[in-house]
């Protein structure tokens, strides 16, 4: 009973952490909301920011585009991520990721990653003495992208995502099944040429990916349909190089979801089945459009669907790396908000970064006191880029 009630909590934190927020039903939720954790120890130390960051071999999960200007020929990293660590201690998100650069002067690069969310061990028991029915309910993602530098200073991506949801336990239902769909992202990144100021050289970077583009997800044909996580993701950043040694870069990055807002159709002043079933006939690729402006709020509730981060990096002789940030999400929108501290260790081919969360919000964070590891491997091939 334990297991099942801690199922319960992940479902009710995995929507965005919603929970106590204070007007819960302005809250945008979607299935396969994994989706959306960070699943790379860097990104997480910068308050989930990475799609103007620097490319490295977890790149897959923000902008594919970056692995055009990947500074080696091929990588793997794996990274391992604790869920709801204070309670649970088999709830984790855990990725593995490989990309191989190509082509003219490395123009090219593909690249492959799978996520795996698994929600532990649940026990079902007909009585006390009963041999349990173990089931282990998980999610998955599969996916490949390709990148290709259009330019110098510019690259384009898109990558193409399996999803797989098996969130359904059989001991609560007999029809009960894995559900599955597909998404598409597409991309861009833009790394400038180094620019020579008075005391340092600097360069900008800036990224843009629509992630998850795909159908809604159905566990079965009497259920209703799902929208993924389709979303908007804008970010920048400047790389104050202030010599061959040392290297500051702070960044800033914004993210939307391109999905319905809770809506009142008929005026009532209530969000019932009604609305609901108007909600479900919204289509996933007219949502993507109709998104930016359908919050019943208007313009104002539109803003605070965005979500924000600022983050900073310090890198001394591309060894050791300091990272810090900050994320921000509306109070009626999910109330996420927490500080992120991360490091970074590179000899030779190996990087080892670690992250640490603080949560800075009334709602409980299920990432709290988590640390969170990831492993690469760079080998090959040098390409330059800092």
């Amino acid at each position: 009973m334990r297991k099942i009630i801690i199922l319960g909590l992940v479902f009710f934190t995995l929507l965005n952490y919603k929970a106590q927020a204070q007007e819960p039903n302005r809250a945008i939720t979607t299935a396969t909301p994994f989706l959306l954790i960070a699943a790379d120890a860097r990104a997480a130390g910068l308050a989930d920011q990475g799609v103007a960051t620097s490319a490295d071999a977890f790149s897959q999960q923000w902008n594919p585009a970056k692995y055009a200007f990947i500074g080696k020929q091929q990588g793997v990293g794996i990274n391992y991520t604790p869920y709801l660590s204070n309670l649970v201690d088999d709830i984790f998100l855990g990725s593995v990721n490989y990309y191989n650069r190509f082509g003219q002067n490395g123009q090219s690069a593909v690249a492959a990653s799978f996520r795996y969310f698994s929600l532990g061990d649940i026990e079902f028991r007909q009585g006390p003495n009963d041999s349990p029915n173990v089931q282990k309910p998980n999610e998955l993602t599969l996916d490949v992208s390709y990148a290709l530098q259009l330019s110098p200073t510019f690259s384009m991506a898109v990558a193409g995502r399996y999803l797989r949801s098996d969130l359904r336990l059989q001991g609560l239902g007999a029809d009960a099944s894995a559900a599955g769909s597909f998404g598409v992202d597409v991309a861009a990144f833009y790394r400038s040429e180094e620019i020579a100021y008075n005391s340092f050289n600097g360069r900008w970077r800036a990224g843009l990916n629509i992630s998850n583009i795909g159908p809604k997800i159905k566990y079965d044909d009497a259920g209703q349909e799902n929208f993924i996580p389709t979303t908007f993701r804008l970010g920048a950043g400047f790389d104050f190089l202030l010599d061959e040694y040392n290297r500051i870069t702070p960044s800033l990055e914004f993210a939307k979801l391109l999905v319905p807002s809770p809506q009142d159709f008929d005026g009532d002043g209530d969000i019932d089945a009604e609305d609901n079933e108007e909600y479900q006939s919204i289509s996933s690729f007219g949502a993507i459009f109709s998104s930016w402006g359908d919050a019943d709020g208007g313009f104002s509730e539109e803003l605070e669907e965005f979500t924000w981060s600022l983050g900073a990096e310090y890198v001394y002789k591309d060894v050791f790396s300091f990272r810090g940030g900050y994320f921000n999400e509306a109070e009626n929108k999910g109330a996420r908000k927490f500080v992120s501290l991360g490091l970074g260790f590179k000899y030779t081919i190996v990087n080892l970064d670690v992250s640490y969360l603080f949560n800075a919000s009334s709602v409980q964070s299920p990432l709290e006191g988590t640390l969170r590891f990831g492993l690469s491997f760079n080998f090959g091939e040098d390409f330059y880029d800092r």
